[in-house]
């Protein structure tokens, strides 16, 4: 567990997933669009909220494959490892009499004596010390018990001889190792690092204290790996069974594997909620900033094309003032007495001033 803590370190503190994605996420939306979307319609662009959306979805689509990857990595660490009744090609409840008549059978065929190669000879022993070892300790009741709870290490544990002293042994290492954790989330937690699903990690983390102390105190596997986990595994894959240490290597890592998806994926959750009221008044603000921004542009290109057009009359003062008056009169007679409103107003305005006057002008003005 000492080595899932560092790598939980490392991505707590380095988050380098989340930098590697970064770098690439362009490619991976494109990747994305380019197997969802058909050739001709249109992808959403950089920037706008489907866009933004697919990319977070994709981000916490390569961290959870990863931290599953994880999960699966430590498992095949595990098979790769073996155990003795792997070693022995026995099953995990054979009795002592069987036991000895496989090692029998395996000795009489791997003894090192029947290496004729020197340069076998060496591997041939250390594999048969491999088989008495298995042999010894699951012939030994009570190493057997040990062995099944704590693992390979119990071989190197020195002034044990009873289940006693093989628990005592066990949880002097386990004690500090759990204190030690309590005290790391909680100085992340004081330190801002953990403030997201802070109750699970502490509800996760204190299930999975219980789950140790049951499978290691308990004469017989807890009952979630004899009736639930290995009879799947064994049912369904060529997985072989699982005794109880590996499942507490695996608890300890899928632990993790949960901290780090607590850490990793909580902003990327929290990011995708709504925005509350208090949040509106400041989108509006930014909408009216870019407005502003876009008049300004629209500004300054339109008396850039103005200066283009006045380029031929650079230097000439009577062109320039000809020039202004045709605009001036083209404006008045296109723009602003062409307006609807403006011929109405100047309409009432010719009648109100002919009101009272001879009849003749009256048809001379409507003339």
């Amino acid at each position: 567990m000492s080595n899932s803590l560092l790598s939980y370190v490392g991505w707590t503190f380095l988050p380098n997933v989340r930098n590697a994605f970064l770098l690439f996420a362009p490619a991976s939306v494109g990747l994305f669009y380019g197997i969802t979307i058909r050739a001709g319609d249109p992808k959403p662009q950089p920037g706008t909220p489907r866009y933004l959306k697919h990319r977070r979805r994709i981000h916490i689509a390569v961290i959870i494959v990863y931290l599953l990857y994880t999960i699966y990595e430590a498992d095949y660490w595990i098979q790769q490892n073996g155990d003795f009744y792997q070693d022995l090609g026995l099953p995990i409840d054979v009795d002592e009499k069987k036991i000895k008549a496989r090692f029998r059978r395996l000795a009489a065929i791997h003894h090192p004596d029947k290496v004729n190669s020197p340069a076998d000879h060496a591997e041939a022993e250390d594999y048969f010390v491999k088989l008495k070892s298995a042999q010894d300790t699951l012939t030994n009741p009570t190493q057997r018990f040990a062995y099944e709870r704590f693992g390979p290490d119990i071989l190197q544990w020195q002034h044990v001889s009873s289940i006693r002293d093989y628990l005592s042994v066990g949880f002097q290492g386990l004690i500090p190792l759990y204190g030690g954790s309590v005290a790391f989330m909680m100085l992340l937690s004081m330190g801002g690092y953990l403030q997201s699903g802070r109750y699970w990690r502490y509800l996760i983390f204190s299930c999975l204290a219980v789950l140790e102390v049951y499978t290691l105190t308990r004469p017989y596997p807890p009952p979630v790996l004899s009736k639930v986990l290995n009879p799947l595994l064994t049912t369904i894959t060529s997985h072989p069974p699982l005794l109880p240490f590996q499942l507490l290597v695996l608890a300890h890592k899928m632990t993790i594997t949960v901290f780090i998806a607590f850490s990793q994926l909580s902003p990327l959750f929290a990011n995708s909620t709504p925005p509350t009221s208090s949040s509106a008044p400041t989108s509006d603000e930014q909408r009216l900033v870019r407005l502003e921004n876009l008049a300004q542009a629209n500004e300054i290109e339109a008396a850039r094309l103005l200066a283009l057009e006045m380029a031929p009359f650079v230097g000439d003062e009577e062109g320039q003032k000809n020039l202004r008056g045709k605009v001036k009169e083209w404006l008045v007679q296109n723009t602003i007495r062409a307006d609807p409103e403006v011929r109405d107003a100047m309409g009432r305005a010719l009648q109100r001033r002919r009101v009272g006057a001879p009849v003749g002008a009256r048809y001379r003005g409507n003339g």
